[in-house]
């Protein structure tokens, strides 16, 4: 049997602060406000009782709240410049800042105070959720299968990333706070392999997976790495994300964990990244917990690579199309990428497509919605974000090939993509993200690149 595992945000602890000198009117104005901030952040925030400015701040508060500024913020550097925490400022009725207090935040900026100032009720909203991903990295746990890292069916080219390496893993839990926990892949699939066709049948019986070209066999192969999966889950605890070494370590496995991770998100909310790339599971949890947009990991192969890119694929060449410098091809196992039913406009679990997994394995054709994405990713040195804004033009087909559906990004400059894409991994986020990707590195003290 298995038992429900749901991952869900903390609310963020918000101190709300008042000036001794408010008068009577503002006072009763501030528990107004107050309530209009937790009419429109519900669930995301917990208001603890307002204090004066100088007040000691509990050390579980995760940022001090102004509700309101008044002529007071200028008459106390000393007490504002202690306040131990980044500060938020709500003060319209609107759920934002108001434009009378932007010279009073200025002020507090160039008192070194770590200010917030949401001008939107989303910006806000991305805030808080980052500041709650922040705080549930540390202590939870991400569970990766595997069990020779790097080595396998291409070990000359995996031995190459650098997510296999003890340094990634030390510096992820070092800055993050949050802990790997590795598990054999092997014994999961011998695990899977003892749950019954009657149980993965029972389990499943709800999920309404459209499918072509499967067996019953083949969906139930899948089914049971679920049902085997979460039952790790329950047994480690507090787990935030999955990812495990399915392609390389292939041949441990008689099937591929796409639908697994598929349903582990939409019944229990946990994410995941493929190939055990840790680094992307990483950037998965932070940047949709922080932007709860639609996302996926792919490979990128921009037309400038040229054979070396083609080769893989097993493509003779790209697609006819104008400045195809600017252009790469978003192809992950044959498709465009593993993505849940959610994020999609179009999903349907299908046979394999690569040789190196075995013949009862599946894989997901999905595609995202046509238009403005962004490409981001956490570098390896964890102290930048690399961004890049391109177009998802459309999407092409190679049949026989390993792009069977494949997505057309379209860059600004095809070249200088080159100089800063960080990994032939990247996430691949629905719409136009650079405003909202600069407050998540600035919460995480990151440096940006944008392309």
């Amino acid at each position: 049997m298995i038992k429900e595992t749901q991952q869900s945000l903390k609310p963020v602890v918000l101190q709300p602060v008042y000036f001794a000198e408010r008068t009577e009117k503002e006072s009763v104005d501030f528990d107004r406000q107050l309530e209009k901030i937790e009419s429109f952040y519900g669930e995301l925030i917990e208001c603890l009782p307002a204090v004066p400015l100088g007040s000691d701040i509990p050390s579980h508060v995760d940022m001090v709240l102004f509700p309101q500024l008044i002529f007071g913020a200028f008459r106390h550097d000393d007490k504002m410049k202690a306040i131990p925490v980044p500060i938020l400022v709500i003060t319209s009725r609107f759920g934002t800042v108001e434009m009378w207090d932007w010279e009073i935040v200025t002020y507090m900026k160039d008192l070194g105070m770590d200010v917030y100032a949401p001008y939107t009720v989303e910006i806000a909203k991305i805030i808080l959720r980052t500041f709650a991903a922040k705080k549930q990295l540390k202590g939870g746990k991400f569970l990766v299968f595997q069990d020779t890292p790097g080595e396998g069916m291409q070990a000359n080219i995996f031995k190459r990333f650098f997510w296999w390496e003890d340094q990634a893993v030390e510096r992820l839990e070092q800055i993050l706070g949050c802990q790997f926990v590795f598990s054999s892949w092997k014994a999961l699939s011998d695990e899977a392999r003892a749950v019954s066709d009657e149980e993965a049948a029972s389990v499943s019986n709800n999920w309404s997976i459209a499918r072509e070209g499967l067996s019953d066999s083949a969906f139930y192969k899948a089914v049971k790495i679920y049902i085997a999966v979460k039952n790790k889950m329950q047994e480690v605890g507090d787990v935030l994300g999955v990812g495990s070494d399915c392609l390389n370590e292939s041949f441990h496995c008689d099937t591929t964990p796409c639908l697994a991770w598929t349903m582990l998100f939409e019944q229990d909310n946990i994410l995941f990244a493929c190939e055990g790339d840790i680094l992307t599971l990483a950037s998965t949890f932070v940047f949709y917990r922080a932007l709860e947009a639609p996302m996926l990991m792919t490979n990128i192969y921009p037309f400038l690579v040229g054979m070396a890119a083609l080769a893989h694929e097993k493509i003779t060449e790209f697609p006819d199309v104008v400045d195809g410098d600017n252009c790469a091809l978003a192809v992950h196992c044959g498709y465009f990428g593993l993505m849940p039913r959610a994020f999609s406009r179009c999903w349907t679990l299908k046979p394999k497509v690569l040789e190196i997994v075995n013949d009862d394995a599946v894989m997901v054709d999905c595609e995202m919605k046509k238009g403005p994405v962004t490409l981001a990713k956490i570098s390896t040195d964890l102290n930048q974000l690399s961004v890049i804004k391109a177009d998802l033009e459309a999407y092409v087909q190679y049949p026989g090939s390993d792009c069977r559906n494949g997505g057309l990004l379209r860059f600004n400059d095809g070249h200088e993509v080159m100089e800063h894409l960080s990994s032939h991994h990247a996430m691949i986020i629905e719409g136009e993200h650079v405003p909202a990707l600069k407050l998540i590195a600035r919460v995480f003290n990151w440096d940006i690149s944008i392309v």
